[in-house]
């Protein structure tokens, strides 16, 4: 063990932001009358997603699960009546470690009724553009001379999933097959040979690796995602009658930092989705989960019309503060917790 691992990873200087951050945040929603709620760290059953894996522990016998999103807890919240709600919270992904992944992280995640996508993007706009004097003060105060001017305000720009993808590879995610995709990403990815299984597998491949590398500065919002990316999110015709899924996520200088949906509310739809990613965990190898009954009950009850948005505070830190590593933004990191 290193002499100097007992102490914090971010300095002082990082902390006093971080604080400053947190109010910030708090304020904006307290003018907006959007309650904070807390929700169980330990549940008895995990997200789905076959991308996610999470930490793992019992008790008396029963496995439990560190939640890696508030999101299942703050719906049966919603069904139950809460009106607008946000969490301000640490979650836990096993396997998450590198320059932007830590396994135990903060995330800023909030509802609001009556809200479909294109609102919600609107108000996590407002509130990253809300943080901005903050980063910007801390800039200012920093002794390096060398940094210039720091921003007071990010360039926004909003682009679908299709336009982008016919922009930078000439190809329409919502129809294309599984050939023309794999096609596209031998002609532009150098993978040694990789081939995709599922045509969702290779979307995300190709944006991953070729299109959110050319994503300008400042923030951007891509939207309207091919169907079988839904996730959680109701698939609806778009302006084209193309079904798409009402989600969207967010990126700041080219690192994603949010993920957001319009709420899917059919309960039977949803237990189709849990267990279409069960079947995708099987062909993967990886652990079949178990279906949240209280989520699917709480929906059935009436999940309210609304929208809902995962934003990782300390990616944005990471962004804004200018650090290179997200330990330089953490209290401590996973190596010194």
């Amino acid at each position: 063990m290193n002499s100097q691992d007992w102490q914090p990873n971010a300095h002082s200087e990082m902390l006093q932001l971080r604080g400053a951050v947190n109010r910030t945040v708090r304020d904006f929603f307290h003018q907006r009358r959007v309650l904070e709620v807390e929700t169980p760290l330990l549940a008895q059953h995990p997200v789905s997603d076959p991308y996610i894996e999470c930490l793992r522990c019992s008790h008396q016998g029963k496995p439990y699960y560190l939640q890696s999103s508030p999101e299942y807890a703050m719906k049966r919240m919603l069904a139950a009546g809460s009106g607008d709600i946000y969490s301000l919270a640490k979650v836990f992904r096993a396997g998450e470690s590198g320059r932007r992944h830590n396994t135990e992280f903060t995330m800023l995640e909030w509802y609001r009724e009556g809200f479909d996508d294109r609102q919600l993007m609107t108000e996590l706009e407002a509130l990253i553009q809300s943080v901005m004097p903050v980063f910007s003060e801390h800039h200012s105060n920093r002794a390096s001379a060398e940094r210039g001017a720091f921003r007071s305000i990010l360039p926004v720009v909003y682009k679908s999933y299709g336009d982008l993808f016919c922009e930078h590879l000439s190809v329409d995610p919502h129809s294309a097959s599984l050939a023309e995709l794999q096609a596209c990403i031998d002609r532009h990815l150098d993978m040694g040979g990789y081939r995709c299984d599922d045509i969702s597998t290779a979307l995300d491949v190709l944006i991953s690796q070729h299109i959110e590398p050319q994503l300008p500065q400042g923030l951007v919002f891509i939207y309207d995602y091919p169907a079988c990316q839904a996730a959680l999110a109701r698939v609806m015709p778009d302006d084209q009658g193309r079904l798409v899924a009402k989600r969207f996520e967010a990126f700041v200088d080219g690192m994603e930092l949010a993920n957001g949906y319009w709420e899917l509310q059919d309960a039977q739809e949803q237990r189709e989705r849990f267990t279409a990613d069960n079947q995708q965990r099987r062909n993967r190898g990886l652990t079949e989960v178990s279906i949240d009954e209280r989520l699917l009950a709480a929906m059935a009850s009436g999940l309210p019309d609304c929208a809902g948005v995962a934003l990782g505070l300390d990616r944005l830190l990471l962004q804004l503060s200018e650090a290179e590593h997200i330990s330089e933004v953490l209290s401590f990191a996973w190596s010194r917790a």
